[in-house]
């Protein structure tokens, strides 16, 4: 693990170290597994399988819960979701009654998380849930409150790796990081932090938006290789032309906001918890029908020990620490 940035001075949050289990080690890790759907009738059944299988089935993970936000879908993607529920009480289904963009399903789905730490992908089968397991070894660890996936290969068409290159870098200097993947939406946070911030992104700048705010917060995300496969069918739901200018708008936004921050314009406050994106039209799944509320966030800078409830075993392969040697810092 190497340093990539000078030290910062983090913003002050709410302590940590108080916490009773902060100190026993956890053997499980509580988790949540949000995702966003806009038509994605071909893939939201695989996905939804696959993650249930892997949750259910992994000795590290104990409670668990999916969360999908249905954002409008008019392709029978809400029907589904719907029947996928008969066969898992652990599948929460948040509905947009139109289309409102990924950023906002990104945020309700979040928003309406209950678990100690929040699995964010997509839901078109791209991200294998398996990546988890680098990400579980990383959170029994203690390594820290942000881990981010970056895609060993991109599985996209070359204009959009393109794009991605270009906008991390940009990003990445804007930040004074050295992200391999800035951009990536694959991430695994703690509930509290994740469920904290505030969100403003529309579209599909959802994912370079957190990334950027929670290094305002002073916080360093813990980047883990990950597979990243090609779409399972469907369409991505959004013009490449049109996506790059609005990337291109959003991440001179977020650089913009950052060069008034360390100017002192713009005051670096700790997060606030995401309600508005909690406003859905519907919520499907009754133990888990209210947006949770974040109660204390880690302190920048330190890693967690986790909130896992301490049930079961941790599998060989996570209990022997191999794992976290694939696990790069950039600082």
């Amino acid at each position: 693990m190497t340093s990539a940035r000078p030290p910062r001075d983090p913003v002050p949050g709410p302590g940590w170290e108080e916490r009773p289990d902060a100190h026993d080690p956890p053997r499980t890790v509580e988790v949540s597994v949000a995702a966003p759907a806009y038509n994605e009738a071909a893939n939201i059944a695989a996905s939804v399988t696959e993650w249930r299988r892997y949750l259910e089935g992994h000795p590290a993970v104990g409670a668990w819960e999916i969360v999908v936000c249905d954002d409008g879908s008019t392709d029978g993607t809400g029907d589904i979701l719907a029947d996928l529920q008969e066969e898992c009480p652990q599948l929460v289904v948040v509905s947009f009654g139109r289309n409102r963009g990924a950023g906002a399903a990104i945020a309700a789905a979040i928003a309406h998380t209950r678990m100690d730490w929040v699995v964010l992908l997509d839901s078109d089968g791209q991200f294998p849930i398996a990546n988890l397991e680098l990400f579980l070894a990383g959170i029994l660890a203690d390594e820290g409150p942000a881990f981010s996936g970056a895609r060993i290969r991109k599985a996209d068409g070359l204009p959009y790796r393109w794009g991605s290159a270009a906008s991390g870098a940009v990003s990445n200097a804007l930040h004074r990081t050295r992200y391999r993947d800035f951009n990536s939406i694959f991430k695994v946070v703690y509930g509290p932090l994740f469920r904290s911030l505030r969100l403003e992104s529309g579209g599909m700048n959802c994912s370079t938006e957190i990334t950027a705010r929670v290094v305002e917060l002073g916080h360093d995300w813990i980047e883990v290789p990950i597979e990243h496969r090609e779409r399972g069918g469907g369409s991505r739901g959004w013009r490449f032309w049109r996506g790059a200018r609005d990337r291109a708008l959003f991440v001179g936004y977020l650089g913009y906001r950052r060069w008034l921050q360390r100017r002192g314009v713009l005051r670096v406050s700790a997060a606030e918890p995401a309600q508005e994106a909690a406003s859905a039209e519907s919520v499907r799944g009754a133990a888990f029908a209210e947006p949770a509320q974040g109660t204390a966030l880690p302190e920048p800078g330190r890693g967690v020990a986790s909130a896992a409830s301490g049930r079961g075993a941790v599998s060989a392969g996570v209990a022997s620490g191999a794992a976290p040697a694939a696990v790069e810092k950039a600082r």
